[in-house]
């Protein structure tokens, strides 16, 4: 599957989106790379990325930390960012689209700090995902709130 999602990234066809399965190992994979982006894996951005999956598609521990594991391996093998998030983009509506920033600033913000690396990568995800500045700064604050409360 890994290498199917690899192949889908690196050569996009024109008129096929993302399996539902696909789509959810590179959302993974992206949050994988905003955790990554300030050279520290984090055992909090670990947990929260774990957190993101286990609610966003209902899974058990185990599941989403296999998909976890997936997305490791396929974030460390994947192409430039630019690819890699138009995919997502191709393959998840706009209001979803939210959802996902929401979910990068709750891993960027996990560990407590808000880091120039991974602000700089969430900006330029956002950009590609087609999402307003001003939506990115919602879900921020929202994960702000969610985090102090």
């Amino acid at each position: 599957m890994l290498d199917t999602l690899l192949n889908f990234l690196r050569n996009p066809p024109k008129d096929t989106n993302l399996s539902p399965a696909d789509g959810r190992i590179a959302l993974a994979a992206l949050l994988v790379r905003v955790a990554r982006a300030d050279d520290q894996y984090d055992p909090t951005e670990v947990a929260a990325i774990l957190e993101v999956l286990k609610t966003r598609y209902d899974l058990s521990t185990e599941q989403a930390q296999a998909l976890q594991s997936e997305a490791e391996a396929l974030e460390a093998k994947a192409p430039d960012t630019v690819r890699f998030t138009r995919a997502i983009k191709d393959a998840v509506p706009y209001e979803d689209r939210r959802t996902v920033v929401q979910a990068m600033w709750h891993v960027a913000l996990a560990d407590g700090q808000r880091d120039h690396m991974e602000d700089r990568l969430i900006r330029m995800v956002v950009n590609f995902l087609g999402v307003s500045d001003k939506d990115s700064a919602l879900c921020r604050q929202k994960v702000l709130a969610q985090l102090s409360a």
